[in-house]
């Protein structure tokens, strides 16, 4: 079955004006893959990997472009233009994706950007996005467990901390004092950590890895900044302030101790006074 809003490799059935007919099995009726996208070299019986989606007509029609998310997924998206109906976002296809009012977690304005979700309106069969972006989500069954390494992606900044979405599923919560890059956005993707679990299901990410783990990663870091400075040497010890810590090698202090500790009973480091020397 052909999947609106998602990736299908599909068999080339025929060639005509407008451009190549597509579909599961020569006996299908297939949509269309217009004449714009059609590779310079094919033959009929060929498959093809093609997205999915509705034209302005709202019938299925192929493109080989690639669009900033896909059905069930999160993306950052620019409004182009505001009407009557909603907001019409940009999302790499030549027909915008709509937002309707009722979806707006906040009215929509022109050039701006949105976090939002696209799915698949049961009612009208039609591809949408929203940016009331919690319901889609749920931490009642989790997927996770403390230390799993997950995706995050950036929904909002507290004064308490950086909400994320982990795995396009769960929400999570990240620390202001465990972030040590400046300018963290909203639809900021990376890699986190499952720090904590707690009885009401609510999740703690990090980061940085958990355990030994983090305290290797961290002391290679350390290693090698020690390696590009003049002499092996760093102004950096246990007595240092947290935020010179922060600003040289953007880690915790505690992270710090930890990892120096590591390297100086490896007798990889000098723990001084005055810094730390590389032997």
């Amino acid at each position: 079955m052909i999947e609106i809003g998602k990736y299908n490799t599909l068999q080339i059935l025929r060639s005509t004006k407008v451009g190549l007919f597509l579909g599961e099995s020569p006996e299908a009726e297939g949509i269309l893959l217009p004449n714009k996208y059609v590779p310079e070299q094919y033959e009929i019986g060929d498959m093809i990997a093609v997205f999915v989606y509705l034209d302005h007509e709202e019938r299925p029609v192929a493109t080989t472009l690639e669009p900033y998310m896909v059905l069930n997924e999160f993306a950052l998206l620019r409004v182009n233009y505001v009407n009557k109906v909603g907001a019409f976002l940009d999302w790499g296809l030549e027909k915008d994706i709509l937002v309707p009012y009722r979806e707006q977690a906040r009215p929509m304005e022109k050039g701006k950007r949105y976090l939002v979700h696209l799915y698949l309106d049961e009612k009208t069969n039609r591809l949408v996005a929203s940016s009331k972006i919690n319901q889609f989500l749920s931490n009642e069954n989790l997927t996770v467990q403390v230390g799993d390494e997950v995706n995050l992606i950036v929904s909002h900044i507290t004064d308490l901390g950086i909400n994320v979405i982990i795995n396009e599923t769960h929400k999570g919560l990240l620390y202001k004092n465990e972030v040590f890059e400046d300018g963290v956005r909203t639809g900021d993707h990376a890699i986190g950590y499952i720090k904590t679990i707690r009885p009401d299901n609510k999740i703690d990410v990090s980061l940085e890895k958990p355990g030994y783990e983090k305290i290797e990663s961290n002391a290679q870091k350390i290693l090698d900044e020690l390696k590009a400075s003049r002499g092996g040497f760093l102004r950096l010890n246990d007595s240092s302030d947290p935020e010179d810590i922060k600003t040289v090698l953007q880690m915790s202090k505690k992270t710090f101790k930890q990892s120096i500790g590591a390297l100086y009973k490896q007798k990889l480091i000098d723990i001084k006074e005055d810094g730390i020397y590389l032997l």
